[in-house]
């Protein structure tokens, strides 16, 4: 029985940027072109605040990608819809950010401040590299005023070619710290931006595609959106074997040019069975049919472990540990 391609049987493709396209200054190897020959419409969603849409765009045209600034979701245009829900039309708003975040809160008709003491009526943040102790500050101050606080995402790191960076969600953490508040949030894995995307696309069938549980995975499935996990990025087999269901992938791949291949079924629910014992929140790995590769093993381990409520594997003899190691898991 022939398998269609994940492409023909959706109608748009909401993909994350950082770790599914992206790895700091270089491209994932083939995703562009994938993207091309999909022949769906793209948006672009990503966490990363520091950047206006038409400069993300701009940044993935950079690395061969057909973006537009209309295609770009950013979640700081989630979080000035979000804040705008909250204050009065041309409210003051203290943004912890990078000038872009700053020049889409001015375009929504806010009055931007930069100190606590001009008594802003809400506190944006978001990531940017230029940020200092005194930008935290300010924003410390003004929440403990008590106006409404949005953070753009709270995504932990950033990945980039040298590894994983300190990301907005670092940053979040400190300003918690400091004032005993919890941000609302704007981005992934909010549902908001992911719906938001797909009116974009005009998409009534859209597959998210993204590398991070914590925020792609669980966007897509607070959205009710199936989403295929690449691993290009933050998280592995491992990862996605011990999430709770709030953060469970549909599909898994080992990257995004996966959306063009038939024949070939990437879907976790209907991967092949293998032998196994449970025990104590342990699949023992007991036999491994020779046919499947290994992100078709990383599939039928997880969806195994998925249906006995497991978090961990180990292995029956050293060649099956081998196998899963190759896999992407931690065994034992």
């Amino acid at each position: 029985m022939s398998i269609p391609s994940l492409a023909s049987i959706h109608d748009a493709l909401l993909v994350d940027l950082d770790g599914t396209l992206i790895r700091g200054t270089e491209a994932i190897p083939g995703v562009a072109d994938a993207l091309e020959q999909s022949g769906l419409p793209v948006v672009y969603v990503t966490n990363n605040a520091s950047r206006a849409p038409a400069d993300t765009a701009a940044h993935l045209r950079d690395f061969g990608f057909s973006a537009k600034a209309d295609e770009v979701m950013t979640s700081a245009q989630a979080a000035v819809v979000m804040v705008a829900d909250l204050v009065p039309a041309g409210a003051k708003v203290l943004v912890v950010g990078h000038d872009s975040f700053r020049e889409l809160v001015r375009q929504a008709g806010f009055e931007v401040v930069t100190s606590a003491d001009d008594r802003p009526d809400a506190v944006l943040q978001g990531l940017s590299r230029e940020l200092t102790w005194s930008d935290l500050a300010e924003g410390c101050l003004a929440i403990r005023q008590g106006v409404p606080w949005v953070a753009s995402n709270t995504d932990a790191t950033l990945p980039t070619e040298r590894g994983l960076l300190p990301g907005n969600g670092s940053l979040v953490a400190a300003m918690r710290t400091a004032t005993d508040r919890e941000p609302l949030v704007a981005g992934k894995p909010a549902a908001g931006v992911l719906k938001a995307a797909a009116e974009l696309a005009r998409s009534n069938r859209p597959l998210v595609v993204g590398d991070r549980l914590d925020t792609d995975i669980e966007g897509a499935v607070a959205a009710g959106m199936p989403a295929l996990m690449v691993l290009t990025g933050v998280h592995g087999p491992t990862d996605l074997m011990a999430a709770p269901p709030a953060r469970r992938a549909t599909h898994l791949a080992d990257d995004l040019t996966a959306v063009n291949v038939a024949d070939e079924d990437f879907e976790i629910a209907t991967a092949p069975d293998i032998a196994g014992v449970e025990h104590d929140g342990t699949l023992l790995v007991m036999g491994i049919p020779d046919h499947l590769d290994h992100t078709a093993l990383a599939r039928a381990v997880i969806k195994h472990c998925w249906a006995h409520e497991l978090n961990r594997v180990d292995a029956s003899s050293p060649a099956i540990r081998s196998r899963l190691v190759n896999a992407g898991f931690v065994v034992g």
